[in-house]
């Protein structure tokens, strides 16, 4: 008898995957769609490798690109979702990381939000330096086991893990995932707060706008956001698995963060709409709902936002 994989469900058993329909529609749709793809998301003039990997004592935020970023907290070096990968199936990488992955320090933690192909790409793992600890979704730790990924330490929607002075949370997202032909949901996804003598960090992962935000900032106290904007357009199609930049700023102001990052925008085109559409939405919205400008911060491809000790 074959045993039968576990299923992991949205909040309200909203459905995020589409079907095969949706996708031949969503072709159909895009080959008639003129956009400009010559405009690129901008580097960073100053890149901080050296510093970076120096550092043992501030605080600091590093887009790599898409949802990777390099955070330092309580001297620890933490890694979200790292992909370094020039394709992602059809697609060329659009913008180059904003740190070659061997300048970078070495890592202690790995955090994983979902096993899609853009957010979890084994060959970028295996060129991280470090005594590293993988902390992923429910349902991933055999996968990362089998491949030599150890230790591994395996969560739950709102489990918490401390480490030290630091304290992991995964925490829900409204998403879905799927890596080959059968195993869709077989997996969870979620984001991650970090906690840390120094700041708090919400790296959202992947997620359409949901009332799980509004728990997650009743839940922390939150200093940066990280929040996905990208991979919106159609709407009709996207809208259940992804932010637009409007609901982005939404999900934003129900986390009560004090600084917004935004991410998933720009490396590569997983959507319809392109990165530069996404900030100018983003800044609009940001407008619309009357935020202080100082509580937005965009950075370049591989820029570091530090916060000295």
């Amino acid at each position: 008898m074959i045993a039968l994989r576990k299923r992991y469900y949205n909040y309200d058993r909203i459905k995020s995957q589409s079907t095969l329909r949706d996708t031949r529609r969503w072709q159909k749709e895009r080959r008639k769609k003129i956009k400009d793809l010559s405009i690129r998301i901008p580097q960073s003039s100053k890149k901080e490798a050296q510093a970076l990997r120096r550092n043992r004592s501030d605080f600091s935020i590093t887009w790599i690109g898409h949802s990777t970023f390099l955070i330092q907290a309580d001297g620890a070096n933490i890694l979200t979702d790292p992909v370094w990968a020039n394709w992602m199936g059809y697609e060329r990488r659009e913008t180059e990381p904003g740190l070659p992955i061997e300048e970078l320090p070495d890592i202690d933690y790995v955090l994983l939000s979902h096993n899609h192909y853009d957010h979890l790409h084994y060959g970028s793992l295996r060129k991280l330096k470090g005594n590293i600890t993988y902390l992923v979704p429910h349902g991933m730790k055999n996968a990362f086991r089998r491949k030599g990924f150890t230790p591994v330490i395996e969560a739950e929607w709102w489990d918490t893990y401390k480490i030290g002075s630091l304290a992991f949370s995964f925490v829900p997202a409204q998403h879905w995932t799927r890596r080959g032909l059968t195993d869709a949901n077989t997996s969870h996804w979620g984001g991650w707060v970090i906690q840390s003598s120094q700041q708090t960090v919400y790296f959202a992962g992947d997620s359409a706008y949901f009332r799980g935000f509004k728990e997650i900032g009743e839940a922390f106290d939150i200093d940066y956001t990280l929040m996905p904007i990208g991979a919106y357009e159609p709407e009709w199609m996207m809208g259940n698995a992804h932010l637009t930049p409007k609901d982005a700023v939404m999900a934003f102001m129900d986390t009560r963060g004090r600084v917004m990052v935004p991410m998933h925008y720009g490396a590569y085109r997983l959507a319809d709409d392109t990165g530069p559409e996404a900030l100018d939405q983003l800044f609009e919205a940001w407008e619309q709902f009357g935020l202080e400008k100082g509580k937005l911060a965009v950075l370049a491809i591989g820029e570091t936002l530090w916060n000295k000790a």
